[in-house]
């Protein structure tokens, strides 16, 4: 296919769990594998013109971070506590490193030259006001036996909720971000033709206050930012992977039935039914809705790693669109019609 004269920029928002297919306790090893796995479709929609911006998140990983630092001060107490807000970037170094090398490894080898990408340390402002700092919800970490769950809440004072049939984990403040602080540098990076990975497990958590900038103890979810960052970056794209291939109603009953598009007005209706629970698909149907708001012509892919490549082929995962009169014939990497894939 033929790159478009002018470039437009997609991003693409990757979930922690997507680099952990060995596992919620996935080595290294197999977090790489996984990012090589993911760099494929990653690359193949830059090769076809796009501007491409790669957002993770690091709901599993930020809580390994905080475990480790929680275990290790009891046996070296002269080392640092570590806050929410380090732990977000210490992950935000750990799988942008991993996912940025994959990215490269895979334009390298595909004899490119121009393997640029830049993993961009990232900060995100909240609202210090935000209600979610009083009612956490966003789980991190391990997945723990109900038992399990309830000593640990009550030997560190966690809070932990139950996620279905996976079992329970620790559950932290996810208040909605602001503003996105390197917003121009990733719009400079992506514009000189750096893929940009960037707003990692949805930004380090910031307050604004008469001393400046102080970071919080908060994980922001990731799709949140990445719509927010889409939105800013004047984004034509923004996709979303999941556990699922496509979105579903009445998920897990015997009336369960996937979705191939939907509109803003069909969405909002189904999320006001319930449809979309808060732990699950919920936080991924509103930050679809908060980017398709902003402007016409937007477009929102939701889907698993695993079917990105077909996705963006147009042969899978749900399409969400503001405008279902979109005339817009302009294919991602297979064939559109009526601006929505076939």
């Amino acid at each position: 296919m033929t790159p478009r004269a002018v470039p437009r920029t997609a991003v693409v928002a990757i979930g922690g769990n997507a680099l952990l297919r060995g596992g919620t306790h996935a080595t290294v090893a197999e977090q790489v594998e996984a990012a090589r796995r993911l760099a494929s479709p990653v690359v193949a929609l830059a090769d076809t013109g796009w501007r491409v911006v790669v957002t993770h998140g690091n709901g599993p990983q930020v809580g390994f971070i905080k475990r480790r630092a929680d275990l290790a001060a009891a046996l070296a107490p002269e080392l640092p506590a570590l806050g929410l807000d380090m732990c977000v970037a210490d992950s935000q170094g750990g799988l942008g490193h991993i996912l940025a090398t994959a990215i490269a490894g895979r334009l390298r080898s595909l004899g490119r030259a121009d393997d640029r990408v830049a993993a961009l340390i990232t900060h995100t402002v909240v609202d210090a006001h935000d209600e979610a700092f009083g009612h956490p919800t966003k789980p991190i970490g391990a997945f723990y036996p109900a038992a399990r769950a309830r000593e640990l809440a009550d030997l560190h004072g966690w809070a932990v909720a139950e996620e279905g049939e996976r079992g329970w984990r620790r559950v932290v403040p996810s208040p909605r971000p602001r503003r996105v602080l390197e917003t121009e540098s990733v719009r400079a990076l992506s514009s000189a033709g750096f893929t940009v990975i960037a707003a990692g497990g949805g930004g380090i958590p910031l307050v604004e206050g008469d001393a400046g900038y102080q970071g919080v103890e908060a994980v922001i979810d990731k799709d949140l930012t990445s719509a927010h960052l889409a939105a800013e970056l004047g984004a034509d794209l923004l996709v979303i992977t999941t556990a699922v291939e496509r979105v579903a109603v009445d998920y897990g009953r015997p009336t369960q039935r996937f979705l191939d598009r939907l509109t803003c007005v069909e969405a909002e209706r189904l999320l006001a039914q319930g449809q979309f629970p808060p732990g699950s698909m919920g936080p991924k149907i509103s930050a679809a809705l908060d980017f398709l708001r902003g402007a016409p012509g937007r477009q929102v892919l939701i889907t698993s790693p695993q079917q990105l490549g077909a996705a963006l082929d147009g042969h899978g995962g749900t399409w969400l669109e503001s405008d279902p009169a979109r005339t817009t014939a302009e294919p991602l990497n297979g064939t559109v019609t009526a601006g929505r894939p076939q």
